[in-house]
């Protein structure tokens, strides 16, 4: 008997989503599926990726506690991109289940719904406003499975002769090149720090090499032995050896530039994707900066009043007398240009709007019953503000911060484009529209995509925060 309760417990009926879809809820029921089918599927998609990004995420905090120097000289950008996005889909699967798990507890024991569940629900029912966080959700994808799903190295720049500005949709010949073998470790002749110091060396140049090697030409013909190419006005040979098999049909391929390339024959599909990890990195931990140390200030001010709200007050409204753009341009010329400096930057800049809405709710917090019961009972300032009051602001807070990361992106996008934000070659929404101004009659698409990139990111984080301020409003969600 007890069986068949656990059997029934693990049906697949009972996987997020069936529920829903047999009482009728096509559109959760859509969502539910969506949530833990797409990472799964891209898992799939992505197999090998995804067990060298857990064989790295394994094999750094073994190297940080026995060999950390050879972890520093190995460290590449692109094991921490692979070992995040295989961390990143493996905690969202579980995630996902988990919340559902608990949900169904609470639908199960009657528990009545808090007032975030109702907003949620709320939210849920504005079907413009989750278009649009539908699309968030897929730029926020985007950027954390890069590595998986960009067509190419973002930086890569071979053959700019042949590869410049290329029209979207359009393709190039390239010749396979041999591939380099790569030697595994031999643990038989390796001590344990050994191994895995081989064994990170191993990754970074699988990582560094996934691309396979091309040599892009205009024109080629073979003769015996030699492959004739041009590239360009330059005409050239090379020996049949050098490629990957004798067989045209095997050495000979096409490259695809979905969405064109640039100047520098990089694809801007790939740099596309990129960025949008880069502009959209910088947006929310500038905005979580933002808003910890807004709420930090408005709540002081508001809980304690007199001299110290004066003060606090009055040093926010300095702030905000200054134009941002003024302040941010100010402190990069004295301090140089960095992704970390422009995260600060943009967040001790923003704090202040923040500030002053978290104040006002709480001036008129501070003197409910709730809060005069718990200074009855001898409880401290800190614990009064963190657990009483900090929790009943956070719903406007909420709504702010959402409006104001489209801000954010929109303010790094606009100080990229001027080259004192993120710096090439690493790309960002802004510096990609930044190369494509000086040819934009000729080759509009360079400075254009990921123009509509900042435009659809930036509405729609816009037409969200527009949502959930309704959804958290009870006189519009009645």
């Amino acid at each position: 008997m007890a069986n068949n309760k656990i059997g029934n417990r693990i049906s697949i009926q009972s996987l997020p989503g069936f529920p829903e879809l047999r009482r009728g809820d096509r559109t959760s029921a859509m969502i539910l599926f969506i949530s833990w089918l797409l990472p799964i599927g891209m898992i799939i998609y992505s197999w090998k990726a995804f067990l060298t990004g857990w064989h790295a995420a394994v094999t750094v905090p073994i190297l940080i506690v026995t060999n950390f120097e050879s972890l520093t000289r190995l460290w590449s950008p692109e094991i921490m991109e692979h070992a995040v996005a295989s961390l990143a889909a493996s905690g969202w699967i579980i995630g996902v289940f988990y919340w559902y798990h608990k949900k169904c507890i609470i639908t199960q024991q009657r528990i009545s719904a808090s007032p975030w569940r109702l907003a949620g629900q709320a939210f849920r029912r504005n079907g413009f406003a989750m278009c649009f966080f539908c699309i968030l959700m897929l730029l926020v994808l985007m950027a954390i499975f890069a590595p998986w799903y960009a067509p190419h190295d973002p930086n890569a720049q071979q053959d700019i002769v042949v590869t410049k500005y290329i029209k979207p949709m359009h393709s190039v010949t390239a010749l396979r090149l041999k591939k380099n073998d790569i030697a595994p470790p031999r643990p038989s002749a390796l001590n344990f720090s050994e191994y895995w110091t081989a064994t990170l060396q191993s990754i970074n140049q699988q990582l560094r090499q996934t691309e396979e090697p091309l040599l892009f030409v205009d024109e080629w013909h073979l003769q015996g032995n030699e492959v004739f190419y041009t590239q360009g006005i330059q005409k050239k040979k090379l020996d049949i050896s050098n490629l990957a098999s004798t067989e045209p049909k095997i050495f000979l391929t096409q490259r695809t530039y979905w969405l064109g390339s640039d100047r520098f024959g990089r694809d801007i599909l790939s740099r596309l994707i990129y960025g949008a990890r880069i502009s959209l990195a910088i947006g929310m931990l500038a905005m979580v900066m933002a808003v910890a140390l807004g709420t930090l200030v408005g709540t002081i001010a508001g809980y304690f009043g007199h001299r110290i709200d004066g003060f606090l007050m009055r040093g926010v409204d300095i702030m905000m007398a200054f134009p941002n753009l003024f302040l941010i341009l100010m402190i990069v010329a004295l301090f140089g240009n960095s992704v970390l400096l422009m995260i600060a930057v943009l967040g001790l800049t923003g704090w202040m709007g923040v500030s002053r809405i978290v104040r006002s709710q709480v001036l008129v917090l501070r003197n409910s019953e709730f809060v005069t019961a718990a200074r009855a009972l001898g409880y401290s300032h800190a614990r009064i503000m963190r657990v009483h009051i900090i929790p009943n602001t956070l719903a406007p807070v909420v709504v702010a911060a959402t409006l104001r990361l489209g801000a954010i992106i929109l303010v790094e996008a606009g100080l990229s484009f001027l080259g004192v934000g993120v710096q090439p070659p690493t790309a960002s929404w802004g510096n990609m529209v930044s190369d494509g101004r000086d040819a934009l009659l000729n080759a509009w698409w360079i400075s254009t995509f990921p123009g509509l990139a900042i435009v659809l990111t930036v509405m729609s984080f816009n037409i969200v925060g527009d949502g959930v301020r309704d959804a958290l409003d009870p006189k519009l969600r009645a």
